[in-house]
């Protein structure tokens, strides 16, 4: 029976697992299919092609960093998830390109606001805990972690810390260029948790039928940041607008409790997926 997760991260982002062992990880827990999709970057892609495990098939992906400018008061943030795309396509190289180089440019404000208040972390440990991949928030709360001023990643990302007080914006790429981005790299793109509101304002039903016409191919409905009637919500849009429908764990490791496997996608939606794809082919 196959097992389809398609949203997953490694350390070549913010995950805790080296591409290698994320895919050993996948094989482990019974996955068929899994995607590698750190942020912004395909860093990852070698590694774990190389050490794929013989029966596991493996989807080269990212999450993109993007947001919707149309909002009445300010910007909202969403990630799309971008698969099978051919990564020296030069358009979409750029964009992730310059997205990495401002989480890292992002990293060091973080880093510098702290250190103005007296807490002991340094730039160089952020970059040491990245081990040379994007480098992100969960990066600085293991500073923080190590610190011993807060216990876990979830603590550290709440507002007396990098949820607000020490927050800094990162640059994003206009959502409807991601979209038609990724489309000329040849690849698929799949709207990730789009009614997470447990993360803050969601998109409008407008929105997304727009970004459909612009070449949105699917919604990510389970997850665990959706309620079961979020989840239905997303199911029944999709359903609507002729868009597929994935599950996926959003596996970071141990930044996060969920587990490889905790939501899958249908074989039918995967194999849509891997059709509409003409970037680059699943490994396996």
């Amino acid at each position: 029976m196959a097992r389809i997760d398609l949203h997953c991260h490694s350390t070549a982002s913010d995950g805790t697992l080296t591409p290698a062992q994320l895919v050993r990880a996948g094989a482990a827990a019974g996955l068929t299919v899994m995607a590698i999709t750190d942020h912004d970057t395909t860093g990852g892609w070698a590694q774990a092609a190389a050490a794929r495990p013989e029966g596991l098939r493996l989807v080269r992906g990212a999450e993109l960093s993007c947001r919707w400018y149309g909002a009445a008061q300010y910007p909202i943030a969403l990630h799309m998830l971008a698969y099978l795309f051919d990564p020296d396509e030069p358009r979409l190289a750029a964009d992730l390109a310059e997205l990495r180089s401002d989480r890292e440019q992002r990293g060091e404000k973080i880093v510098e606001k702290l250190r103005a208040d007296g807490v002991p972390i340094t730039w160089g440990e952020v970059r040491d805990y990245a081990a040379g991949g994007s480098v992100g928030r969960p990066h600085i709360a293991q500073a923080l972690i190590r610190a011993g001023l807060v216990r876990t990643t979830n603590e550290a990302f709440a507002s007396r810390w990098l949820g607000a007080r020490y927050f800094v914006p990162k640059a994003d790429l206009d959502v409807f260029e991601a979209v038609r981005a990724v489309r000329a790299a040849g690849g698929v793109a799949v709207f990730a948790h789009p009614r997470a509101t447990v993360r803050g304002r969601v998109v409008p039903d407008q929105l997304i039928e727009e970004l459909a016409d612009a070449g949105l191919f699917g919604l990510e409905a389970g997850h665990e940041d959706h309620s079961p009637a979020e989840q239905a919500d997303v199911r029944a849009l999709a359903d609507r607008l002729g868009l597929v429908v994935t599950g996926s764990s959003d596996f970071h490791g141990t930044h996060k409790t969920v587990e490889l496997g905790a939501y899958t996608t249908d074989p039918e939606a995967y194999e849509k997926i891997v059709s509409a794809a003409t970037g680059v082919t699943v490994l396996g």
